[in-house]
């Protein structure tokens, strides 16, 4: 949506260095992503490579840049929600399945007492009779 032309007609005879410039700007992007921001240079450059690649004035270049750093920036966010959510629930399901083994074990020792319990009084039993 970035090189996007604002004339359908000139979409058409768009030339073979729309893939260079659209990778050029994906440098840029993931460039900046792993900065964390995107510098005014980077943005400004990017204005005018979409300008020049679409027939938008560098106003509009301008807006659709901010509007796809918007994007990008939404979808980071919901990605560490996301994440986070995750983190989460994986926390809890440890703490859960902890509790558990330790229930389980509680019952086992107390099951464990009371079959010995019963067995010596039954061996008590055969010793007597």
């Amino acid at each position: 949506t970035l090189f996007r032309r604002a004339d359908a007609a000139a979409a058409a005879t768009a030339g073979q260095n729309d893939a260079a410039a659209t990778a050029q700007a994906s440098r840029i992007l993931v460039a900046s992503a792993a900065r964390g921001e995107v510098s005014a240079d980077d943005k400004a450059y990017l204005a005018k490579l979409v300008a020049s690649r679409t027939g938008l004035s560098e106003a509009d270049a301008a807006k659709r840049v901010d509007t796809v750093l918007a994007a990008v920036d939404d979808a980071k966010n919901k990605a560490k929600a996301a994440v986070d959510t995750a983190r989460k629930a994986s926390a809890t399901f440890a703490l859960v399945g902890a509790l558990s083994m330790i229930v389980g074990a509680f019952i086992a020792s107390v099951a464990a007492a009371l079959g010995g319990k019963q067995r010596d009084e039954d061996e008590a039993l055969f010793v007597r009779g």
